[in-house]
Formats: structure tokens, sequence, C-alpha cells
């Protein structure tokens, strides 16, 4: 909800992207954002390709890379707020992140 107490449009699904070594330092700084990141969603995931650099032995033989990821449904101009923030706060090659256009976002009951 925002300041007016009328819900907030979630136009977009933000996801983020990192290592699992900096779990910890992402969500600090999401959960000092609530206006933006009100609610989120983790997951441990593993990553495959160039970008994604193998960080222990057993990585590099598996062939994928642990990563954690991250995400939030929110609007457009809250995704870019926060992201920005990362960038200031958190500016590491390691971090992806993307947004999607989100077409529908409610509660069942």
């Amino acid at each position: 909800m925002n300041d007016s107490n009328v819900p907030v449009q979630r136009d977009t699904l933000l996801t983020l992207l990192f290592p699992t070594d900096i779990e910890e330092v992402v969500i600090d700084l999401l959960l000092e954002h609530p206006e933006w990141a009100a609610g989120f969603t983790c997951a441990l995931v593993e990553g495959h390709g160039a970008a994604m650099q193998p960080r222990d032995p057993a990585e590099r033989v598996r062939g994928r890379s642990r990563r954690f990821q991250v995400q939030i449904a929110l609007n457009q101009d809250q995704a870019s707020a926060l992201i920005a923030h990362f960038r200031m706060e958190l500016a590491n090659p390691d971090v992806a992140y993307w947004t999607v256009p989100l077409t529908r976002f409610g509660r069942l009951s």
C-alpha cells in the first residue's frame, strides 16, 4: 500500500540473481526499503552459461553455479528505484537482474 492506502498496481516482476555468499547483504538491502519491496520470494537456483563463473571445484565439475534468486512484484517506478539503489549500494558484476511485464497480480481470497 502507498501513503493514500490505495493498493499499488504491480505491473512489473523484478528478478535478482546473485552469488549465494552475498545473500544476506541483498536481503538486508531489500528489507531497508519496504516501500519498494514489501514482499518478495527467494529461491536457491543453479546458473548455467559463460556469465556464471563456478566459485568452487565442485561447481566446476558439475558445470553450473549455485545462485540465489529473488523475485519481487512491484510497479515499474519502484523497480527502477530499487535497481538504482542496488547499483549505488552493491555495484557487483556478479549480480544480474531483469524485469518483465506482470499482467496480473492478486490473492485468491
